[in-house]
C-alpha cells in the first residue's frame, strides 16, 4: 500500500510499514520504493515475486515496501507514459516490459536500472549503460561496509544530446545509449573495445556521468560505479538527489539518513513511543 508523501515524515515510514504487512526478518532485505517525480510512474522488477508480480503504480509522492530474501538478484527500474485496462494490458513510453502492468522480462531501452544481488555482502548498482528515463538514487539503509550511495545528481533528459534523445508529445522522454544508436564497438565496448583497458569513457558516457556520478555510465565503468554492503535495507527513489535524507523501518526501529550521507541516525524517545502506540491503535481499529 502506499501513501501520500505529504504524510509526516517519520509518520509516513511507520504506516507505511505496519499497514503493508511486510514481515520482515533479519534474513530479509527491506525495500522502500519513493516516487519524488511530478508525474506517475510504473515501477517494474524482475524476477517480481517478491514485488507485487513484478509491477506496480506510484503515484507522485507515493511510496510503497517490499522485502525480498538474501540470494534475490534482479533489478528495478521506471515505467513512464504507462496506459493499462482493467486486465493489466497497455503500453509505456519508456520502460515497457512487453505489454504487461507486472513484468515477467526487462524494461525496454532506454530505462535506468537498479541492480541487486543480495548475498554477504549485497552487490548493487545504478546503470545507464542501456540509456536514461528517470534519475535514480539508491540509498543503503542500516548496513556496514562501504554501502556509498548510488544514483543520480541530476535529470540528463535537457541536456541529452540531440542524437540520442528519445521524444514523445513534443519533449525529451528518455536518452538512448550510444551504443543503442550508433551500434560500433567503440560504444559498445566489444570486439578491440571489449576489455576495460580498449573500452574508454567517450563524449556520450561523460555526459551520463555528470548527471549520475555514481552510476554505470558504460560497461567498464565498474571503480564508482559499483557498490557493497553488508545486512542493509534499500531506499530507491525515483526524481531525487543522492543527498536527500529518507528512512526505513527495521526491526522494530524506524532509521533514517543525514543530509550528510555520512551516516544513519536511530530516532528514540518519547514522541516516538506516542507516534507508535498511535498508529498501532488506529490500526487496530482497521482491523
Amino acid at each position: 500500500m502506499a501513501f501520500p508523501i505529504n504524510v509526516p515524515l517519520p509518520v509516513l515510514w511507520i504506516l507505511i510499514i505496519i499497514s503493508s504487512g511486510a514481515k520482515i526478518c533479519e534474513s530479509a532485505r527491506v525495500f522502500t520504493l519513493i516516487n519524488n517525480c511530478k508525474e506517475t510512474i510504473w515501477p517494474g522488477v524482475t524476477p517480481g515475486e517478491n514485488f507485487n508480480g513484478g509491477g506496480f503504480t506510484l503515484k507522485p509522492g507515493q511510496s510503497i515496501v517490499f522485502t525480498a530474501p538474501v540470494a534475490w538478484s534482479g533489478r528495478i527500474w521506471g515505467r513512464t507514459g504507462c496506459d493499462f485496462d482493467k486486465n493489466g494490458n497497455g503500453s509505456c513510453e519508456t520502460g515497457a516490459c512487453g505489454t504487461t502492468f507486472k513484468c515477467g522480462a526487462s524494461g525496454k531501452t532506454p530505462s535506468t536500472l537498479a541492480e541487486f544481488t543480495l548475498a554477504d555482502p549485497d552487490f548493487y548498482d545504478v546503470s545507464l549503460v542501456d540509456g536514461f528515463n528517470l534519475p535514480m538514487a539508491v540509498k543503503p539503509i542500516n548496513g556496514k561496509g562501504n554501502c556509498s550511495v548510488a544514483g543520480c545528481d541530476g535529470d540528463l533528459r535537457p541536456t541529452c544530446p540531440a542524437e540520442l534523445a528519445l521524444k514523445a508529445h513534443g519533449k525529451v522522454i528518455g536518452c538512448r545509449s550510444a551504443c543503442d544508436v550508433f551500434d560500433t564497438d567503440e560504444y559498445c565496448c566489444r570486439g578491440v573495445h571489449g576489455n576495460p583497458s580498449t573500452c574508454q569513457p567517450t563524449f556520450y558516457s561523460k555526459k551520463f556521468k555528470e548527471a549520475c556520478p555514481t552510476a554505470y555510465s558504460y560497461a567498464y565503468d565498474d571503480p564508482t560505479s559499483i557498490f557493497t554492503c553488508f545486512g542493509t535495507d534499500y531506499v530507491i527513489t525515483f526524481c531525487s538527489t543522492r543527498s536527500q535524507p529518507v528512512c526505513t523501518y527495521h526491526n522494530n526501529k524506524l532509521v533514517c539518513s543525514d543530509n550528510s550521507n555520512a551516516g544513519f541516525k536511530s530516532p528514540v524517545g518519547r514522541w516516538w513511543a506516542l507516534i507508535l502506540a498511535a498508529i498501532f491503535m488506529v490500526n487496530s481499529w482497521t482491523n
